[in-house]
């Protein structure tokens, strides 16, 4: 037996080192494409213990994968290299609500959902909300960086970490930031490992920012015969002085989808829907709500539909929430990307994504928070058709092409991983990608952090398809 698992195995309880192939490959995989086996799986249940797994692994120079749920769509967790995955899921959850200072402290391992629950109790709300907030994991949430339909008006998670205590990847515990909404004290390393995807450190705890919870919220659907003027009703409605907490698009086969999966009495013939949630004091809500409705009126809404009781409006927002599950009844495989573009170069984007499914005869369904340009192209497809497979790589590869060209980004919130990787050099430059690496390589002078995410190795391309 290799000397670091037998080092290991000294420094953590047995049954929570697994070695068995079995375990193993149940940790070979998260929600994107591509298995490689660890050669270990540790279930790090503190701090302490943590520190002692990266120490040994620093020593012997044996790469360390953060994990949390695995529900990651970019190949964040994955081993691409063996090493160790270090599971964080097992942590006991942790919430401690500081509901005078507004924060709330948490474990990695803490549901996000939870989070908000638990702040709701003292009328406060945890704004990000991932879509995946009922069974991703903070700590998952942090390393990406994720976003979710708040996102509009509140940001993504960045923008709601104070601090953070972090394990570095010699063993050494350190804490960034710290319990004040203002903290101007040397460089901001807390924003440096949000969205780091676990190549800098483990993340061991988080200190949120919390907010009021809104009093009273609206919901707005507007049904379009039109793509491109759904996408004007966007940027109209956002510079009309109005910030919805929400602005969600859904294209006619997701419509179709959602409704041959879970019928929620959305309009089936629609091209376009918009669902929109406006929150705030209830006064203001009937002024904004009167403006939007004059907005989509005027830009040629088919219909605009307001919900005349909370259960109609939760039933709306449930359909947007089926779309995922929906469309991945249609065929075996599901490509989720994430392709973020200025607001107003949405309507070019979706031009854009129709020229390619056309081009490479893939089917793409378009749903996702448009009101932040975080459009979710999917593609469906057979990951057993390895002809289809390579036409699909191609239609990714060009998407996030366009979406470059458009002033836009290659990911809102889903992270670079090992889908990404690729393609940084195309958005940030050589010269921005080698700062990247320096820091990286600075904090992580061995390289054991997550090796093989967000830089690209030497002739390394984005590959759906598994092995001939």
């Amino acid at each position: 037996m290799e000397a670091w698992i037998t080092e290991l195995q000294k420094e953590l309880p047995a049954n929570q080192i697994m070695t068995a192939l079995a375990d193993r490959y149940s940790y070979s995989f998260d929600a994107s494409f591509g298995e490689y086996l660890p050669e270990v799986v540790v279930q790090a249940k503190n701090k302490f213990q943590v520190v002692s797994v990266l120490k040994i692994a620093n020593t012997y120079e044996i790469p360390v994968y953060p994990r949390g749920q695995g529900t990651c769509l970019s190949g964040g967790p994955l081993p691409v290299h063996g090493g160790i995955v270090l599971d964080l899921s097992q942590w006991p959850e942790a919430i401690n609500v500081r509901a005078d200072d507004l924060t709330v402290v948490v474990s990695p391992s803490t549901l996000t959902a939870n989070i908000n629950k638990a702040a709701e109790k003292h009328g406060l709300m945890y704004a990000p909300d991932p879509s995946s907030a009922h069974v991703a994991t903070i700590g998952g949430n942090l390393a990406e960086n994720s976003g979710g339909p708040r996102g509009l008006k509140y940001g993504v998670t960045k923008d709601f970490v104070l601090g953070l205590e972090v394990v570095t990847p010699e063993g050494e515990i350190i804490r960034t930031g710290g319990q004040t909404i203002k903290n101007v004290t040397g460089f901001d390393l807390t924003k440096l490992l949000v969205g780091s995807e676990g190549t800098l450190g483990v993340i061991t705890e988080a200190t949120l920012k919390l907010i009021p919870k809104p009093p009273r919220i609206q919901t707005v659907m507007a049904v379009f015969d039109d793509v491109r003027l759904a996408g004007r009703a966007i940027s109209k409605t956002l510079t009309s002085g109005v910030l919805p907490s929400k602005m969600e698009f859904m294209d006619q086969a997701c419509i179709r989808a959602v409704e041959n999966f879970q019928p929620a009495g959305l309009p089936v013939n629609a091209r376009a829907i918009i669902i929109i949630e406006l929150d705030g004091h209830p006064e203001a809500l009937k002024i904004e709500r009167k403006l939007v409705e004059e907005i989509m009126r005027d830009l040629g809404a088919k219909d605009t539909v307001i919900p005349e009781s909370e259960e109609e409006a939760v039933k709306i927002w449930q359909a947007r929430k089926q779309v995922s599950p929906a469309i991945a009844k249609i065929k075996p495989t599901k490509v989720s990307e994430d392709a973020t573009v200025p607001r107003s170069k949405i309507p070019d984007m979706m031009d854009r994504m129709q020229e390619i499914k056309e081009k490479y005869d893939v089917e793409v369904v378009v749903f996702g928070h448009a009101g932040d340009g975080n459009l979710h192209p999917n593609i469906l497809c057979d990951k057993r058709n390895q002809e289809e497979m390579a036409r699909v790589e191609l239609a990714v590869e060009e998407l996030f092409q366009a979406a470059i060209e458009l002033g836009g980004t290659l990911s809102g919130e889903h992270g670079i991983g090992t889908m990404k990787a690729p393609f940084m050099e195309s958005e940030v430059g050589e010269a921005g990608l080698s700062m990247m690496k320096r820091i990286k390589d600075s904090w992580d002078p061995n390289g054991i952090m997550n090796p093989g995410k967000i830089f690209a190795e030497k002739g390394q391309k984005l590959v759906l398809r598994s092995e001939p």
